[in-house]
């Protein structure tokens, strides 16, 4: 991705302390200090422009988000967007969201084993062809970086607007031993479905009528557990 960032960014993205983090390593295991208490931390690897985990922020204040991307133009215009959701008069801090500038290769540097609840993965690059199939984020190489930061709750939560890429996905969950639910083809096919929150491609791809392929792929023991329960409640399974 080429992207033509403003003049000074690294400058503008050092004053901003209160909600960027430019060296994520140093709080390796530190994460819940940094926010101040112990809620669950949810990251989104691949941010972009920050709209999903902004609102996400907003929406659900009992948990802690992390955005991620490797891009400071990216960083830097999702910093004003979760401002602007927070406030759209005041400058203000979101108490429970942080930008974290990084390249997801390096997870395990930067997390903690079990030191995060959920991560989402939306519209990654799909990576189409095979030679570059190491470089999907659903392939078996990150699963293991994965399934060690997340904790004993741990999901990942999964949209695409890329058949090839949500077969590809399926596979590798189902090939790592990984549960998965509400595995949707058409997550939108009703209308808008407001209990997702929606990111910038998402809302451009729904509107060109494409559609969104979901699912939740549950990863930590005691997770699983409440899935089982819930089955064997729903279905007597």
């Amino acid at each position: 991705m080429r992207l033509r960032g403003r003049k000074g960014i690294r400058e503008n993205l050092e004053q901003q302390e209160d909600l960027v983090v430019l060296d994520p390593r140093q709080y390796k295991g530190k994460w819940a200090s940094l926010f101040g208490n112990d809620k669950p931390i949810h990251v989104e690897f691949g941010m972009g422009k920050g709209q999903f985990i902004s609102q996400m922020s907003y929406k659900h204040q009992d948990v802690n988000f992390i955005g991620v991307d490797m891009y400071d133009e990216l960083i830097r215009r999702a910093s004003e967007k979760g401002r602007n959701v927070w406030s759209a008069e005041d400058v203000v801090t979101p108490p429970n969201l942080k930008l974290a500038l990084m390249n997801i290769e390096n997870v395990e540097e930067v997390f903690e084993p079990g030191e995060l609840e959920r991560i989402y993965l939306n519209f990654s690059d799909p990576w189409p062809k095979t030679k570059h199939g190491r470089r999907r984020l659903t392939h078996p190489r990150f699963l293991d970086k994965y399934r060690t930061i997340l904790n004993e709750r741990g999901q990942i939560h999964f949209k695409t607007d890329s058949v090839s890429l949500f077969e590809f996905s399926l596979n590798a969950f189902s090939d790592y031993g990984l549960q998965m639910t509400n595995i949707s083809l058409d997550l939108h096919r009703e209308g808008l479905n407001e209990e997702f929150v929606m990111t910038e491609y998402e809302t451009k791809f729904v509107g060109q009528g494409i559609k969104i392929h979901r699912c939740e792929v549950i990863v930590g023991q005691e997770a699983l557990s409440e899935y089982k329960v819930e089955r064997l409640k729903k279905y007597g399974m």
